[in-house]
């Protein structure tokens, strides 16, 4: 059937009972619908790309626009370097540090929503610096991996050159401490920035420490080499307090006394220095040479002699050891040139509890008090001074 109505035309068809209809215009022809633009490919874009050499601390960053990024590398002469995309992977940013004075290609791939790519590749390079300082950790981490620390030891870090950029340095150490504590850096002296808490570690704690210094200005033209990390664990609280009033030493761990013995401390003319020293190194034996510290062959007080079982508790010569020549002084008066002094059996007892980190306490000695740089005076200063710092001083 055909119906006429108005200007438009209605076939209607009837097939089997069913009826279809199919209505028009008359005079008008349909057009096809336009087929969709396709999407703009996307495109790569690296800031720090191009002649201009980067500081090696800034991440060599990747990002996308109309797309995602499916792949990225650093490639340099001795590998790759590590990255990682940002969620929306429109993003990708290096993980590893870069070194100085050097080249790195970077290949980029993005890939737009129609599944097109756009791959680039970009060239970063780094600054050649004039000279540079590395941020050491003390005590070195393997040397104390099997034992741990004591409960004094301090964390430092011991720069390879003058910092003078001190406050800014400071920024970038990070220090972790489980259990908590509250600590803080003190500079001891231009290259050695140490970090302590108001009291000694309590035994079980975990420390991780960061310098962050790799491209950092120093001070004076001189950038940080490389960043630098170290954990340490703090072992018994072993604390041997030496009474020069007494002239015995007597040992606890843990807070508990669980040795005593006679010793001796140093001489009216070479006296030990007063408060707590931090055992920093030990060998089964050394040669002591009071040369020195200024006494030379020759002259009154001279000694060079083999001697055994030694731990050092300052810079400037202090050891506790064993001193065979005075066992009959020990206990009853001090004749050392500022060492303690212990029998033989004494000091290997000594020796085979006492470690790195671990304290001795000297009183009654006479003498002056141990200097906050002599390795390690840190628990002279007063904690309301330490605790203000003294990096802008």
């Amino acid at each position: 059937m055909w119906l006429l109505i108005g200007a438009a035309v209605v076939v209607v068809i009837v097939i089997a009972g069913v009826v279809i209809g199919i209505s028009g215009h008359s005079g008008r022809s349909s057009q096809p619908a336009a087929a969709p633009a396709a999407p703009a490919a996307a495109t790569l874009s690296v800031p720090v790309a191009g002649p201009n050499p980067i500081n090696p601390a800034t991440p060599i960053a990747v990002s996308a626009a109309g797309g995602q990024l499916a792949s990225v590398t650093v490639q340099y002469d001795k590998g790759q370097i590590a990255g990682a995309f940002a969620a929306d992977h429109q993003s990708w940013a290096t993980t590893d540090p870069l070194g100085y004075a050097t080249t790195y290609t970077v290949t980029a791939d993005a890939v737009n929503s129609a599944g097109a790519h756009t791959k680039q590749t970009f060239t970063v390079t780094t600054i050649t610096p004039g000279k540079t300082a590395y941020a050491n950790v003390v005590p070195a981490p393997d040397v104390v991996s099997d034992t741990g620390i004591g409960v004094g030891q301090p964390m430092v870090f011991q720069f390879t050159a003058p910092v003078s950029n001190k406050a800014e340095v400071e920024k970038h150490l990070h220090v972790t401490v489980s259990p908590p504590q509250e600590g803080a850096w003190y500079w001891v002296d231009d290259k050695d920035v140490h970090y302590r808490a108001e009291n000694y570690w309590q035994p079980g704690t975990k420390l991780h420490i960061e310098a962050d210094v790799l491209g950092l200005d120093l001070g004076n033209g001189v950038l940080g080499a490389e960043n630098d990390s170290a954990d340490y664990t703090v072992h018994d609280a072993w604390v041997a307090k030496a009474d020069g009033s007494t002239d015995l030493l007597t040992i606890f761990d843990n807070g508990n006394q669980v040795n005593q013995m006679p010793m001796s401390l140093g001489s009216p003319g070479f006296p030990s220095h007063e408060g707590p020293h931090v055992i920093s190194g030990k060998q089964p034996s050394i040669v002591m040479d009071s040369c020195t510290y200024g006494t030379c062959q020759g002259q009154p007080g001279y000694y060079k002699e083999t001697v055994a079982l030694d731990e050092r508790i300052s810079n400037d010569g202090e050891f506790v050891h064993s001193a065979p020549w005075s066992v009959g002084q020990q206990g009853s008066s001090n004749v050392s040139h500022g060492c303690v002094n212990l029998s033989p059996a004494n000091a290997q007892w000594f020796y085979d509890h006492f470690g790195i980190g671990d304290v001795v306490e000297i009183t009654n000695s006479g003498g002056p008090a141990l200097p906050v740089w002599d390795t390690y005076g840190d628990w002279e200063v007063p904690w309301a001074t330490w605790k203000a710092g003294n990096a802008n001083g």
